[in-house]
């Protein structure tokens, strides 16, 4: 068995390396700087204006959907702040040196912009299914919004697409998730991993099975409970260390566009390494161009689709942004990126050094298990739904259930595979979903550009005010 996975783990890999890592790379910052020129940098202009909607200002009574803007918003947010940001981030520097941290922020910066086109573009093509609920995502706007353009291969590549998010929520919102869970339980408290398994599985079955509103109830609660229990932590350690903080940033800048000789744990020592790990976990953190969270944001009560879009584009802000530079600045002002810990051990080091600070010790353990824990339970149960719309699209409502409980089963399978596999796999199926979504996002752009000048001419008259 052992021999069967690593063969398998080896053309993973090889397919990460010489195919999938590249075609990222050439893909997903060039859209990003596409859409940013296109749309005159709304993720920036506009930041404002979305606060104020998440927060229920422009809220429609009798609007169409299943949930409010806040909780699309958290259900999205769920299923990308969790692992991505505690080990994701641990692993780009170690593989790619702090350099990677620049480019997880350009991922980023431009995810925003990808977030806000796919979100808009998933509102407006969304369908409603005969219980009332809403599928909505990027397989229903390339089969519809692409149907004239390209004829068949639009229904081709929508189906490309919901087989690969099936994938996805096998991998990158699963196994990934469960394996940092009990991996977390063993090393704080040496709990065995199929024990971990069984709990986290039974868990999360049990939330998932009440559909997208329980999941919106529960990520309402944990996700802002969890982000103020992490963030306070990291928060305590850089300013117990806040004299090696501008050290960091420069680190960071300088090592973008060098790369840094190979030291300790670090194994990337190239320009192209930096680069490629940087965008590759700065893409697993916020999920921007997977196509992943339009399907989320598509059950919001909405008249107007980028009003939503406008929603998303916080998540990379808040995911990205914020919280993984929190996390890259504790590893290097502890200097635990030069050790030879990997994934959530360099994480777990790092917050215990700084701690000690305030004489703290062995807490650091207990604070990132938990995170962990909050964290990757959220994105697993919302992972679900995002399968779960992908089965429905492809085979009907009578396909939820048994996804549901195969999902269920690879919750267990990654709380017991090696943490290498899993990791490749995640690497491997993300770039099944983007690389569809991202080539009808350049093919729908002039409709998000018309949506946005629609959206924006509106809320000029209701307020009087200019564009």
């Amino acid at each position: 068995m052992n021999d069967f996975l690593m063969m398998i783990d080896n053309v993973i890999q090889a397919y990460n390396d010489y195919i999938g890592g590249y075609l990222i790379l050439f893909m997903l910052i060039p859209t990003g700087i596409y859409f940013a020129f296109k749309l005159r940098f709304i993720n920036v202009t506009k930041i404002w204006h979305a606060v104020r909607v998440v927060q229920g200002k422009y809220d429609i009574k009798g609007a169409e959907g299943d949930v409010n803007h806040f909780k699309a918003l958290t259900t999205a947010l769920s299923a990308t702040v969790g692992t991505g940001n505690i080990v994701g981030v641990a692993l780009a520097i170690y593989l790619g040196g702090p350099g990677a941290v620049f480019w997880i922020w350009v991922t980023g910066f431009l995810g925003m912009m990808l977030k806000y086109a796919e979100v808009t573009l998933a509102q407006k093509y969304r369908k409603f299914n005969s219980d009332g609920t809403v599928s909505g995502g990027p397989m229903y706007y390339m089969e519809y919004g692409l149907k004239d353009r390209l004829g068949k291969w639009a229904k081709i590549l929508a189906v490309v697409f919901a087989s690969a998010t099936i994938l996805c929520s096998l991998g990158t919102g699963n196994m990934a998730q469960s394996n940092s869970m009990s991996d977390a339980m063993l090393t704080s408290y040496n709990i065995p991993n199929w024990i971990s398994g069984l709990v986290i599985t039974s868990l999360v079955l049990l939330v998932v099975i009440g559909g997208i509103k329980r999941i919106a109830d529960v990520t309402s609660r944990l996700v802002p409970f969890m982000a103020i229990i992490y963030v306070g932590a990291t928060l305590t350690v850089l300013v117990a260390m806040h004299e090696h903080v501008p050290a960091a940033f420069s680190l960071i800048f300088h090592d973008a566009f060098t790369g840094s000789a190979a030291a300790g744990g670090f194994v990337g020592s190239s320009f192209i390494m930096t680069l490629i790990w940087g965008v590759r976990r700065g893409l697993f953190s916020n999920e921007a161009g997977q196509g992943s969270a339009p399907i989320a944001h598509a059950a919001a009560r909405t008249r107007y689709p980028a009003r939503e879009g406008i929603v998303a584009l916080l998540e990379p802000l808040i995911d990205t942004i914020l919280i993984c530079t929190m996390t890259a600045l504790m590893i290097i002002v502890t200097d635990t990126w030069e050790s030879q810990t990997m994934g959530v051990g360099m994480t777990v080091e790092a917050m215990n050094i700084g701690l000690h600070r305030f004489g703290i010790d062995g807490l650091g353990g207990h604070i990132i298990a938990f995170g962990l824990l909050l964290f990757a339970f959220s994105t697993i149960i919302s992972w679900s739904y995002y399968g779960s719309r992908a089965a429905i699209y492809l085979i009907g409502e009578k396909a939820v259930k048994p996804y549901l409980y195969i999902y269920g089963l690879f919750v267990f399978f990654g709380a017991i595979w090696g943490l290498d596999i899993v990791w490749h796999f995640v690497d491997m199926v993300i770039t099944f979903m983007t690389i569809p979504n991202l080539i009808a996002l350049l093919l729908l752009s002039s409709v998000v550009v018309k949506e946005t000048k629609t959206y924006f001419d509106h809320m000029a008259q209701i307020t009087g005010k200019t564009k």
